[in-house]
Order: C-alpha cells, then structure tokens, then sequence
C-alpha cells in the first residue's frame, strides 16, 4: 500500500519549494544578519568541561584582566579646564568690549563660558569646619570669637544708630519728594493705561517668542517714550535677544533734530528714522535690510519672528502695515489703545512681525500730564483736560499756533487760549459762555496726533537730565551727617595739615 506520510521538509536530497536543492552541511536561508542574530540569542553562556569547569567565560563576564595599556597622549594627563590668569583677565576685556558694543552680535552664547565675564554674585558658604577644629567650633568646649564692632561702648552704638536712622529718613525723602501738609490727590483710573496685568502678558509673550525686538520711539519725545525697565529686563533675563530702536514720525520734526538723536540714541543700540506710510514711507527699505541681516545671522533657524513693542500710539501697528505694503495687515486708528492682543504677521518666508499692545511701564516722576501728552490717555475720557494746556503752550512755540489756529495775543493765558479759540469756532454754551472742556479736548487731540508742530531738542532733554542728576547727587551728599563735638577738633587739624601740604607742593602746568 502505498504511505500517506509526506516526507520531511529537511530531509538531505529532496529539493525545497524554490526548486533548490538541499545538501547537508550547507545554509541556503539565513543570510549574514540572521546568522548574527542566532548567534547573538545562543551567546550568553559559558563553556564547561566535563568536571563543570568553566573553560571559556561568556561574553562580557570575564574576571582576567583586560590586556591594554594607555596610549601616550598628553592630554589624559593635562587639566584643560584650568586657564591663567592674565589669559581670563584678557578674555574678560574683549568680551566686555564686543557685549557692550551695539553693533556687535554674539552668536551661540551657550558655547561660551559667559559667566567668567562677571564675578559670581552668590555668597561663598563660610566653611569653618575646614578652618577651625570641630570641638573648637561645635560641642561644650566650643571657643566663640568675639564680634569686630565699630564702637567701644552703649553710647557710641546710640549714637551710631541715631545717625543712620537719620540718614535713611533723609534719602528717603530726597526720594520721594517733599511731603507738604496735604496729600496728593488720587489719579484718575484712564491714567493708569496700559499698565495692567492683561498687557504686560501680551507683552512678556511677545519677548519671549521674538529674537529681533524692535522698540519703536516717538521721534518728537524719544526719552519720554523709550521703556527703560523693559530694556534692563532684556539685558539682564534675556541678553541672547538683539534689540533695536525705531524713530518713528521723523515727519513731524526737522531733519536735524531726528539725526541728533539718532546719532545719541546710536551709542546704546542700533538705531533707524522711521516714517509709517503704506505709499510714501521712509526707512523701510533699510529696515527690511537690517531684518535680512538677523536673518542670515540666524539661519540655522526657519523662522525669525521680529516683535515690536513700545509706548502706546507711537506707530507699532502702522511699521507693520507700511513693511507689508498692505493697509489692512493690522487695524490702525490714531487713538491709543487700539491695539488689544499680540497678533503674526508673515513678512517674508523666514521673517515674521509681532504687533504688541502699547505698554506704558509706571514711574513716580511722571505727572498727569506727561502721560497725556505722550499720547498714552484718549483724550475723551479725561476730566479736567482745560488744565492741561499750560503745558501745550510751553512746549510749543507762539507762531506755530497762531499759524496752525488763526489766534494771537492771548500773553501766554491758558484761559485766554481757549477762550479765544472758543469763540472763533464757535463753542459756546448757554448765556454766550465758552466752551473751555471742548476746545481743550481738540487742542490736545491736535497736540498728539501731530498736526501742532512741536518737539523735544536733544540738548534741552541732556540738559534736564543731567539736572536732575546733579540733584539726586547734592540730596544723597546732604545725608551724611556731622561728627560729634569731640570729634571736630581733629577733622580741622586734619584739613590744615592737608592745606599746608597743598600749600607746600609745586604747582602742576
């Protein structure tokens, strides 16, 4: 009868689906990959003998000792981490040089030990462990130093102190001002825009997503409206991002005033005139130049996302318009505030703009009138505008107003002013009473929105500025307080001595 059993696949002689003819000894299926990975699963043990004898230890679980030896190469011997002196002292001085130029950009700051250009602020530990014995330091036989102190007796701590409680109420109040009898009357809520916690988010996201920020500036005011606590943000928490500043309305000021500041404005960081216009703009061709310029500086990136930010209705929304070519990019309008959330707009393929709502950082010396004459306030929304205009008419001079509202002879009155324009517009009230709140209301709106020629010389701002310093200077001199009586006598003989000395030494040519 003939089987009903199939013969074995593997059976020597008999030929395999593919028509290959099997012989014993040789592999017709496992390639060189295969064979690695059976023998990789067979590894793993190791080789006995027949008394159990380990002949041959398995991979990796050998106790022999490695035959090697090192290879003669001086830096495994060598500290590389270990650098002179006076090598980090001139590493220290052409980094400071290179960080502090405006024009100079450090790329891949992570690379470098940037930490070596400043000393480190922390407070070393006092280890007195290593220093003093334990028993010494810690236990019953402990042996405490006695306190360095500067006074020899209860009288002379007294003393001491009541000099420096002085002093601190002093600085304090050249701080603050002088406190009169009353107390200053509370702001008006419209005067505390954009200062509230919604747009300084808006604000610490753009930071945080750009690499190029742009500070735009009012060309007629740049000091006034330039953040300088969001530039100490930027030097200190994020030194990596490049920041540049942006004159814009150079329109509305002469061509020499906007090329002074420029060139002041110049030594701290990179500076551009600007003027926003969709069809006759100025300075955008070199300001997408510079863009370009980042650009290329950062091309390991896809994208360069630039941010804008800065005072509210100094012209953010209308650099971007006027970059796009398009006057529906962003919504502008020539009142502040109009700006509400961070919004993308794509430039180019690798270049995005960042519109940032118009922040308005807080300080103590700015009145009421400085922020709304900056043009941080909608003048709408202001109570008492007719007492702002005193200083319209001191920042503007008399024949551009006489030329810009057909009025004159009102001898410097802010009363006078409006009541003069009031009747020649035609604002009157009941009883052929003026119309004071109106008419104020559309100067100052004039005043902001530029159509009053005015500006801010540089030398008259360095000059205010360096007033202002003089004095906090004088006030923080004032503080030091006298000697004692006892102590006088001495001070004199002391300035005599150096007198006769002064008295005694050649003069110098």
């Amino acid at each position: 009868m003939p089987s009903d059993k199939r013969p074995r696949s593997g059976a020597a002689g008999e030929r395999d689906r593919a028509g290959i003819k099997r012989v014993k000894g040789e592999n017709f299926y496992r390639d060189a990959k295969k064979v690695r990975q059976v023998n990789l699963l067979r590894g793993g043990h190791a080789t006995r003998d027949a008394q159990g004898n380990i002949t041959q230890a398995a991979a990796f679980q050998s106790r022999e000792a490695p035959k090697a030896r090192i290879q003669p190469d001086r830096q495994w011997f060598g500290n590389t981490r270990v650098i002179a002196q006076n090598a980090l002292s001139q590493f220290r001085d052409n980094m400071a040089q290179q960080s502090n130029d405006p024009y100079s950009v450090l790329l891949k700051r992570n690379k470098l030990p940037m930490s070596l250009l400043k000393p480190s602020e922390k407070i070393p530990k006092l280890k007195v462990v290593e220093s003093e014995p334990y028993k010494q330091t810690f236990g019953p036989s402990a042996q405490r130093k006695r306190p360095k102190l500067k006074v020899g007796s209860m009288e002379e701590l007294a003393t001491a102190t009541h000099e420096d409680g002085q002093a601190f109420a002093e600085k304090a109040d050249a701080a603050t001002g002088e406190i009169d009898d009353f107390s200053q009357e509370a702001r008006e809520a419209v005067f505390y825009k954009g200062q509230s916690r919604r747009i300084w988010n808006e604000l610490y996201k753009v930071i945080d997503s750009s690499d190029v920020i742009i500070h735009v500036l009012d060309a007629r005011d740049p000091l006034g409206t330039r953040c300088k606590s969001v530039e100490q943000y930027l030097k200190n928490d994020a030194p990596h991002k490049h920041l540049i500043f942006v004159l814009n309305k150079c329109d509305l000021v002469p061509t020499w005033a906007a090329a002074q500041w420029v060139r002041h404005l110049s030594k701290d960081y990179p500076t551009l005139a600007f003027h926003a216009n969709v069809k006759n703009s100025f300075g955008k061709g070199s300001l997408i130049q510079l863009l370009r310029q980042f650009q290329i500086l950062h091309k390991d990136k896809k994208q360069v996302s630039i941010g804008l930010i800065g005072y509210p209705n100094t012209g953010k929304s209308s650099i971007i318009n006027t970059l796009v070519s398009r006057n529906d990019a962003v919504k502008v309008a020539p009142i502040p505030g109009e700006t509400k959330v961070w919004q993308y707009v794509r430039l180019t393929r690798k270049i995005y703009l960042i519109d940032c709502p118009g922040v308005c950082p807080p300080n103590k010396e700015d009145t009421e009138t400085d922020i709304l004459l900056r043009g941080v306030v909608r003048v709408e929304r202001v109570t008492n505008p007719e007492q702002h205009i005193h200083a319209v008419l001191a920042r503007c001079k008399p024949h551009h107003l006489e030329r810009t509202y057909d009025i004159s002879n009102w001898n410097n009155d802010p009363q006078r002013f409006l009541e003069l324009l009031a009747r020649k517009g035609g604002k009157l009230l009941k009883g052929g009473e003026t119309d004071e709140s109106a008419v104020a209301k559309m100067v100052l709106n004039d005043f902001t929105r530029g159509k009053i020629p005015w500006f801010v010389p540089l030398e008259e701002r360095v000059a205010k500025e360096e007033a202002d310093q003089e004095e906090a200077a004088k006030a923080q001199g004032d503080t030091f307080t006298q000697f004692p009586d006892e102590h006088d006598a001495e001070a004199e003989d002391d300035e005599d001595d150096d007198e006769d000395e002064n008295n005694d030494a050649p003069a110098e040519n």
